[in-house]
């Protein structure tokens, strides 16, 4: 009697939460558009709880030790899965598998165009592209504050092409080389590059993933990206120019290295770089998804492997003599570790853990979004504000929170904008986070790599300078741009 007590009581408390998620709440704003307004119900309050609690997850990642993706992952399913349950029983089923769909497609366009760029990154280090590019900084026996400079306009430049987290990381490597044993200088430099490399981004589509979305959304043409050009360098420059007073004169003592590159190394940078002008040339005058051109110069890239592997021998033996001519025993022993190329081992190595993340991010706002919470926001944010006071603030935003989820929700919204207020919401996501250490990726990045140097703490002593540039970059795009808003 006991257990059959319990077990009813059980169903009267499942009955009680699902009759609270399908409330005649609910079923009363049904009346008011095709999709359900959730924003005041109990599903709503259960959804915003659980992307909360998995967004906190998200940023303990560092205390925790558990995969960023994870958490998301598992808080879309249940927030979709909510949002079925509920245009289930209000017999608009189609509306919710229909909203899932497009938000599934908007991931899928990305998620193809992401893995391509980072099995070409990938293939660039296998050949050895970035190694040789550090050994030269460290040969050339620049003084610190040379490198400082040198690796920040470097993180600036490459960022652009390369995504940021996988520049910033690179030139880590070069900063620690160089600096050794001097903390402070390892410190700056991180921030510096952090900066450098959040700058770079910001003015390209292929920089940063905000810039990808925003550039898929069509809201900003390819050529209107470059008119931010001069702010995102003001964003760089005006903190760096401050930090390296601080940064000794004295010349390195790194010890000089040889690195050689892999047969191959630079045909595979001129496939990237047509692989990226197949994908401006497939959306600016096809008015097809990038996404093609980037897949296409994948197929490319697997078809130039297929090569490699055919001439390997040949080319191990070219090495081989070359190695012995020289006399160079480091270069011997590195052939006798030489593999063949293998396209889809790189594509293995891509960055899966920041890939799956976005997928559980997407779906989430997407969620959310069709619950009626980012109408709620915009109109909060994009009716009663300024829209530049609105874009000032998500790039605040994006310096506690991932800059990601902020330009999904913003894009989501779909503020009505003149292109101008597009180009500074670009501009200030992608630079806001390097306010904070935790703020992007290349930060988050860089705290690992420099483990107990680049600190958060650490960052934030400097967070009123990097905040000048923040400041001066919306200024001079307002000055250089006026005529866009």
């Amino acid at each position: 009697m006991k257990l059959k007590r319990m077990y009813q009581g059980l169903a009267a408390v499942g009955g009680s939460l699902l009759g609270l998620i399908v409330s005649p709440a609910v079923m009363a704003s049904e009346g008011a558009g095709e999709h359900l307004a959730l924003t005041h119900t109990f599903a709503g309050y259960l959804g915003i709880a659980i992307f909360v609690i998995a967004y906190a997850l998200v940023m303990s990642e560092e205390k925790l030790h558990l995969r960023k993706s994870k958490p998301v992952i598992i808080a879309a399913g249940i927030i979709w899965g909510i949002l079925g349950y509920v245009y289930t029983q209000h017999g608009m089923s189609e509306v919710a598998e229909g909203a899932f769909r497009s938000d599934l497609l908007e991931y899928a366009e990305l998620f193809l165009f992401l893995l391509a760029a980072m099995t070409y990154i990938n293939a660039m280090e296998e050949r050895k592209l970035f190694d040789a590019l550090r050994a030269w900084m460290v040969n050339k026996g620049f003084s610190l504050r040379q490198v400082f400079w040198i690796t920040g306009f470097l993180a600036f430049f490459i960022s652009p092409i390369a995504d940021n987290l996988t520049t910033a990381l690179l030139m880590c490597a070069v900063v620690m080389k160089m600096g050794a044993d001097n903390k402070k200088f390892i410190t700056v430099a991180c921030i510096n590059i952090v900066v450098g490399a959040n700058a770079g981004g910001a003015f390209s589509p292929f920089g940063d993933i905000t810039t990808l979305m925003v550039w898929q959304k069509g809201v900003v043409q390819f050529g209107q990206f470059f008119d931010l050009f001069v702010p995102s360098l003001v964003n760089f420059v005006l903190p760096a120019a401050i930090m390296s007073m601080f940064i000794s004169s004295n010349k390195s003592d790194a010890k000089a290295e040889v690195v050689q590159t892999k047969p191959g190394a630079k045909r595979i940078v001129v496939l990237f770089l047509l692989t990226i002008t197949m994908a401006v040339c497939a959306h600016s005058l096809l008015g097809l998804p990038p996404v093609l051109g980037m897949m296409t110069g994948l197929g490319l890239l697997q078809l130039f492997g297929f090569v490699l592997r055919k001439g390997f021998d040949k080319n191990l033996s070219k090495l081989r003599q070359k190695a012995l001519a020289d006399k160079d025993e480091k270069a011997l022993q590195e052939c006798d570790q030489f593999v063949p190329f293998d396209v889809f081992s790189r594509i293995a190595m891509a960055e899966w853990d920041t890939l799956l993340f976005f997928y559980g991010v997407v779906l989430c706002v997407g969620g959310l979004g069709l619950m009626g919470y980012l109408a709620m926001v915009s109109q909060a944010m994009y009716g009663h504000w300024d829209p530049t006071y609105a874009n000032v603030a998500v790039g605040v935003l994006s310096s506690i929170v991932d800059n990601i989820p902020v330009m999904f929700a913003v894009l989501t919204m779909n503020p009505d904008m003149a292109v101008g207020q597009w180009l500074l919401v670009t501009l200030t996501a992608g630079v806001g986070g390097s306010l904070l250490s935790i703020g992007s990726a290349a930060g988050v990045a860089l705290m690992g790599q420099a483990r107990g140097i680049y600190t958060f703490g650490a960052h934030l002593k400097w967070t009123p300078v990097v905040a000048l540039g923040y400041i001066a970059s919306i200024v001079v795009h307002y000055f250089l741009n006026h005529s866009l808003f």
